[in-house]
């Protein structure tokens, strides 16, 4: 069993800043990558940023420059660094982590970003 607790969401001004959190637990005992995605109303969700176990990241082009991925390999824990946030980058943020024993998803974490 392994659970994802998210953290970091909230309500942001554009131009604001958000760290987004999500830590990893329980029968996992190496991870592939680790990755967030996100979701709004009528649109499929999308992945927003995604790093592996040899801290080779990808990001959305529409978050790059913006967004930051970062992990803690001893704490199972990514985070996601947003600044310069707009408007479209409201959404549910999921948080996904990918072991040799599958492939996992958290609650998910809303991000409003409006003025």
């Amino acid at each position: 069993q392994v659970q994802l607790v998210e953290s970091g969401g909230g309500l942001v001004q554009p131009g604001g800043s958000l760290r987004l959190s999500c830590a990893a637990s329980g029968s996992i005992f190496s991870i592939y990558a680790m990755g967030w995605y996100r979701q709004s109303p009528g649109k499929q969700r999308e992945l927003v940023a995604t790093i592996t176990s040899g801290d080779i990241t990808i990001y959305a082009e529409s978050v790059k420059g913006r967004f930051t991925i970062s992990r803690d390999n001893a704490k199972n824990t990514v985070y996601l660094q947003m600044n310069s946030l707009k408007p479209e980058d409201a959404a549910v943020y999921y948080c996904r982590v990918v072991a040799p024993k599958g492939d996992y998803w958290g609650q998910g974490t809303q991000v409003t970003v409006s003025s």
